[in-house]
């Protein structure tokens, strides 16, 4: 036996992703991430299946919550091991982690006094599930390591970070396992981006022999759109709102799906193919995110760093307003005529995005615009799957306001890039476990790649095992 892997998260759903690689004596997990749909949030206040003080070293594929949000969490009970990761990942997610501890804190307190108000109790409200200081706590633990740059961890295993295209600084990682004369090697996908999209690079494509890959299956069962280029579709969007006198509403995730959305609204406005509307970044997390990105030039695609060359950072154009402060986000609210709103969280879970969803949602005039991924059990998942009324901040609204979803946004690689990824490898993986996706999705594409390449394929269960040979 060469080693064991367990899926601890984002087996069988989407987020929460964790995956715990133990062998020789060495226990490494690779991300730590936080569950969004509501019917698996309870896993993230249960006693992590191992000791975390018998993990040795945490792998941190990127900086997303749903990859990071639970390294807080697990360095209280008792983790001190490091956490590896690209520079821009330690500097995002630490940003990340605190936006998170926030949102914890202040949401267990809205919740304690509604609930108290209701004459009732709800389940993991009575404190968050950690703290502003429990996240400071994890960031002298974060070990930063360039891309294609070896470490050796233990006598047995070396690991080597690869672009994985998704966002800024995500990673593949390759972790090879030494006994004797035989290694095995274990591919984890992370997130797999898309190629010839702005700003970043193409996704690291591998050609060597791996024996076995974890790879994510988001949209592992459909296609982005590509009949309509992002520019033309969002041209649509804001147009048709401003001319019907309503807002747009964008919920989008602070890391790169909001970088990317300024990027093409800076080409719209440049060449005029949208009215001059007022931006408003109403998130001080996508702020600092979008801060940190300026810092990270050297991860630019070519074409990014000759407009940052040229003094045209998409960053940066008129009418473009970076809110932080809670009284400039109320104020928005009260101007006329048309707006742009992008707030976090992506899949309306929390942040200031409900607020703005309150003013506008039952709006006829107003667009709710959907850039990303909407979890089962979301906010945003009931409000693009079609519902009728939806319960805000402990109210009900009617869903009035146009909602449209953009996949075609989406960081996130469809089914033909996940198979152009996995086909490069230079020959079959002894199995491939598709994880990081609804079962449907999952499955579809467990099917879909088993039946293009006749390889052993398998979709992995929440606590599933398997022995590595």
């Amino acid at each position: 036996m060469k080693g064991k892997l367990r899926f601890l998260g984002a087996a069988g759903n989407v987020t929460g992703s964790r995956y715990l690689l133990e062998t020789g004596n060495l226990r490494l997990l690779v991300d730590c991430g936080l569950h969004q749909e509501r019917e698996f949030r309870a896993r993230d206040w249960q006693p992590f299946p191992v000791s975390p003080d018998t993990i040795d070293a945490i792998l941190l594929t990127h900086a997303h919550a749903d990859h990071c949000g639970m390294l807080p969490k697990l360095v209280r009970e008792g983790f001190r091991g490091r956490i590896y990761c690209t520079e821009a990942t330690a500097e995002l997610a630490q940003l990340i982690l605190l936006d998170s501890a926030h949102l914890q804190e202040e949401d267990a307190a809205f919740k304690k006094r509604r609930h108290e108000r209701e004459g009732r109790r709800g389940p993991f409200t009575e404190a968050p599930l950690y703290t502003v200081e429990d996240a400071r706590a994890s960031f002298p633990l974060f070990s930063p390591i360039k891309y294609g740059e070896p470490v050796r961890l233990g006598e047995q295993v070396e690991t080597t970070f690869h672009d994985a295209g998704h966002v800024l600084g995500s990673a593949m990682i390759k972790v090879v396992i030494s006994q004797r004369l035989e290694k095995t090697t274990v591919l984890f996908s992370g997130d797999v981006g898309r190629w010839d999209r702005p700003i970043l690079e193409d996704p690291t494509i591998f050609k060597d022999e791996v024996d076995y890959v974890v790879v994510e299956s988001t949209y592992g069962d459909r296609l982005h759109d590509r009949s309509t280029s992002i520019g033309q579709g969002l041209a649509e969007i804001i147009n048709s709102t401003a001319g019907a006198g309503g807002n747009i509403i964008v919920p989008s995730f602070a890391l790169e799906r909001t970088q990317e959305i300024l990027y093409y609204l800076n080409d719209l406005l440049a060449t005029d193919r949208i009215p001059h509307i007022m931006v408003f970044l109403d998130s001080p997390l996508a702020v600092d995110i979008t801060k940190a990105f300026q810092r990270h030039e050297e991860l630019f695609d070519e074409e990014m760093r000759k407009l940052v060359a040229a003094n045209r950072s998409p960053f940066d154009f008129p009418g473009l307003k970076m809110v932080q402060s809670v009284d400039d986000s109320k104020a928005i609210n009260h101007i006329r005529g048309t707006v742009m709103i992008i707030a976090g969280s992506g899949m309306c879970t929390g942040g200031r995005i409900k607020h703005h969803l309150v003013a506008n949602i039952s709006r006829p005039e107003s667009t709710i615009l959907f850039a990303g991924y909407q979890a089962v059990g979301t906010l945003g998942r009931q409000i693009v799957d079609g519902a009728r009324t939806v319960r805000i901040l402990g109210q009900h609204y009617p869903v009035r306001a146009r909602i449209v979803q953009m996949p075609g946004l989406s960081a996130h690689a469809d089914r033909d890039d996940l198979f152009r990824w996995l086909s490069a490898l230079g020959k079959p993986p002894k199995c491939v476990f598709v994880t990081h996706g609804e079962p449907d999705a999952a499955r579809q594409f467990g099917e879909f790649l088993s039946a293009k390449t006749g390889w052993n394929v398998s979709q992995p269960r929440y606590g599933d095992e398997t022995i590595l040979e």
